[in-house]
């Protein structure tokens, strides 16, 4: 999953709902997971570009 977002309403499809008990949680798809960890990675390492920074700020309000 390799794309530039503007906002994050724009992953909201990614996200799903899981009821354990009681409550209600969110997971992130299999492929915004692995994308969010990669840019993490980048992020560490000084390499993310401007449109990835803008990128895993939207990940990131979610």
């Amino acid at each position: 999953m390799v794309s530039i977002l503007n906002k994050p309403s724009s992953l909201i499809h990614e996200i799903c709902l899981e009821k354990v008990d009681r409550w209600k949680l969110f997971k992130f798809s299999e492929s915004l997971q692995q994308r969010m960890e990669q840019l993490l990675e980048k992020k560490k390492a000084d390499q993310l570009m401007a449109e990835e920074v803008a990128e895993l700020d939207a990940i990131g309000e979610l």
